[in-house]
């Protein structure tokens, strides 16, 4: 499949400014976290009764708290976001210089804006809140993530007849922040909108070689 042609060439600017919007929602939200609350189940803030809070965490891996090996895994993760952020740049210049869908494009800055979001934290918290994890190599580019906003569709105790699982204290959602939001929402928007963004691949045909099927001509 490739990209839907629109009319006109789009601006790759406003595409970046809506990744830069993005970045600083994010990055505003991660100060206030960082300023006003208490780290954990002491400085948590109900918002919507018990399943949507506010909660500081920290985050030292990628999506869900997973964790590459130490203690260079973290120094890779950070590297293949910053190699990630630059592919999307050019993907998007691409984009726009092909005329692709304007709602695409969108889609693309929305992954890219909370790529780099994280990739901040990632780089500079270790240095601007000092949070990197005792005994790395070195402060900057072992940042931790900073993670607030918690969906709590189910905190609890297992019954303890579940086989495995049973009397195990879970919570079925991560918490996470507004540049995974916004990455899940880009990501999430293109695959609803597949039939709009892409366009589907024809089949092929032999020169001369008639549409309609051979079988069809019998009907006759």
């Amino acid at each position: 499949m490739h990209p839907t042609l629109s009319n006109r060439q789009q601006s790759a600017a406003k595409f970046f400014l809506l990744a830069l919007l993005i970045i600083i929602i994010d990055q505003l939200s991660k100060w206030a976290v960082h300023a006003y609350m208490q780290p954990g189940m002491a400085g948590e803030i109900p918002v919507f009764g018990n399943w949507f809070k506010l909660h500081y965490t920290l985050n030292p891996g990628m999506a869900f708290g997973a964790e590459l090996p130490a203690p260079y895994g973290k120094l890779v993760l950070t590297a293949f976001r910053l190699v990630a952020v630059f592919g999307l740049s050019y993907y998007i210049i691409r984009l726009c210089k092909q005329r692709a869908s304007g709602g695409y494009i969108a889609c693309m800055a929305l992954i890219m804006g909370g790529a780099v979001g994280n990739l901040i934290d990632s780089i500079f918290y270790g240095i601007v809140y000092s949070n990197a994890p005792f005994a790395s190599p070195t402060r900057w580019f072992y940042g931790q993530v900073i993670d607030m906003l918690y969906v709590d569709i189910y905190e609890g105790f297992l019954p303890q007849n579940w086989p495995l699982l049973g009397g195990k204290y879970v919570s079925l959602w991560p918490i996470f922040n507004i540049a995974d939001a916004s990455i899940f929402v880009g990501v999430a928007l293109i695959l609803l909108n597949q039939s709009r963004f892409f366009k589907q691949e024809e089949p092929m045909t032999a020169p001369g070689e008639p549409l309609v099927a051979h079988d069809s001509e019998n009907l006759a």
